[in-house]
């Protein structure tokens, strides 16, 4: 309590000082001028940010974030750089422009989420039902084939070997193979329903 009043009558105890005498006390951290400060810009900076956000909760919460940056770096302030209220109001200024360009890019970056979740599952889900139907129809025609031809088709198509591998695996001709290879694939691309 005695700071404070000492610290009032360090300003001099009338008025409200100058911003060029407020801000190198608030950057040796003067409450009392920090408070005078606030009350002298509260209005002005939360008008221009409330102009360029057009939402007073958030202008409100910018607001306060620049008045926090403020006392944090009132150190920087230079009055080469132009008066304290053009400094403060640049500062509103890139805040709130900030927040504007924060808030499109979290709209953007949820709308492209959206769009690709929305998306990926329609496809993802006729993928796997069309691949399950297909291999259902594929078992079922492979029943279709003799034990022989099926053998055969097993061994060069899901396994790999060639016909002259096939045919030793099985101890047959490589003649032989090649036609029951040849039959069991006619057989299977009718009842799949491909046309040649």
């Amino acid at each position: 309590m005695r700071e404070r009043a000492q610290r009032s009558r360090d300003s001099g105890g009338q008025g409200p000082a100058a911003l060029d005498e407020l801000l190198p006390r608030v950057a040796r951290g003067d409450d009392v001028a920090f408070e005078q400060l606030y009350r002298q810009l509260s209005a002005p900076v939360f008008g221009l940010v409330q102009r360029v956000l057009r939402d007073p909760a958030q202008s409100e919460e910018v607001a306060q974030e620049v008045f926090l940056e403020l006392w944090r770096s009132a150190t920087r302030y230079s009055r080469d750089r132009g008066t304290v209220l053009s400094w403060v109001m640049t500062i509103a200024h890139r805040k709130a422009v900030d927040r504007v360009r924060s808030a499109q890019a979290s709209t953007e970056r949820d709308t492209r989420a959206a769009r690709a979740e929305s998306i990926r599952p329609f496809d993802e889900v006729t993928e796997v039902v069309t691949g399950r139907l297909e291999r259902e129809q594929v078992r079922r025609c492979m029943g279709s084939l003799t034990d022989l031809q099926r053998e055969s088709v097993m061994l060069a198509y899901y396994q790999g070997y060639t016909y002259r591998e096939v045919a030793h695996l099985l101890d047959s001709p490589l003649g032989t193979v090649k036609t029951r290879l040849r039959d069991g694939l006619i057989r299977l691309r009718d009842c799949m329903g491909v046309t040649a």
